[in-house]
């Protein structure tokens, strides 16, 4: 064997050991569950982000079911709203408050699976619409003027949607349904129904309308993010990262977020820009 060739190959054997003593390797990948739905998407893409803010290595798998995926092993993190979580595992609970319904979820959740912090300051529930011309004759801008003309109100709601059927005491009539949320509101500035389903975190509702403001807040039941995870699988930074989540994210947030989202762009993006300017450990 040449000089030359044993020169070529001492360089890769030194090559080789510099890479193997470099540092521990990487911890295995966690996967964060995530549904088709933009909203959902962008969840998962935040606790992602998350994560790999405090060294994990995330990765983001979509499936038709995240929560079935979660009980199942297939993903250890699965986002989602404490309400629609509460109304999958105990569709009969009364629970309205975001402190109640966590609990009420917690106490709901399999075997197996627990919660991390709810974001007090990040929600998405269900909420109501109305002209300027009907909130001034009802004379309020928040539910409880609705609740007192209660046997005056029309809903509309866009298709496939799924909506309370009442707040607070008022029992209110079927939605009726609208193929987007665009002509939703058409037909609300046009007097076909006098209020529309909307969300909280919704983006697209028109100038001119009032969002009637839940002020209790107990008049519809909370829908606070969370985090789903699997028990004795994630470690101490680990859900420090997921609880820091929630001490960071607020609506406002989440509504910016999603709105770049359903415009087209990445939610990882999305997510990791967010962080970038809301750095956890604060």
């Amino acid at each position: 064997m040449g000089p030359r060739r044993i020169r070529g190959l001492l360089l890769t054997l030194v090559t080789v050991l510099a890479v193997a003593c470099g540092g521990p390797a990487p911890g295995p990948s966690l996967a964060v569950g995530a549904s088709t739905d933009p909203q959902n998407a962008l969840l998962a893409n935040i606790y992602a982000a998350g994560l790999r803010y405090y060294g994990t290595t995330a990765r983001v798998e979509t499936s038709e079911d995240p929560l079935a995926a979660l009980d199942a092993g297939k993903v250890s993190v699965a986002a989602g709203f404490t309400g629609r979580l509460l109304q999958r595992f105990d569709p009969g609970s009364t629970a309205r408050s975001a402190e109640q319904v966590y609990r009420a979820m917690v106490g709901a959740l399999p075997e197996g699976v627990a919660a991390g912090d709810y974001a007090v300051a990040g929600q998405d529930k269900p909420a109501l619409a109305v002209t300027e011309k009907t909130s001034a004759g009802w004379g309020g801008r928040d539910l409880t003027a609705l609740v007192r003309n209660c046997s005056r109100v029309s809903v509309g709601a866009p298709t496939d949607t799924r909506t309370p059927g009442t707040v607070g005491d008022c029992v209110l009539p079927p939605a009726r349904e609208f193929g987007t949320a665009a002509m939703l509101f058409d037909a609300l500035q046009a007097g076909v129904v006098t209020a529309a389903w909307t969300t909280t975190a919704a983006t697209g509702v028109p100038g001119g309308l009032v969002v009637l403001v839940d002020r209790k807040p107990t008049l519809i039941p909370a829908q606070n993010v969370v985090a789903l995870y699997r028990r004795n699988e994630l470690d101490q930074m680990q859900l420090r990262a997921i609880n820091e989540i929630a001490g960071v994210l607020d609506t406002a947030s989440l509504a910016q977020m999603l709105g770049r989202v359903q415009s087209g762009a990445d939610p990882r993006a999305v997510a990791e820009d967010w962080l970038a300017a809301n750095p956890l450990g604060r």
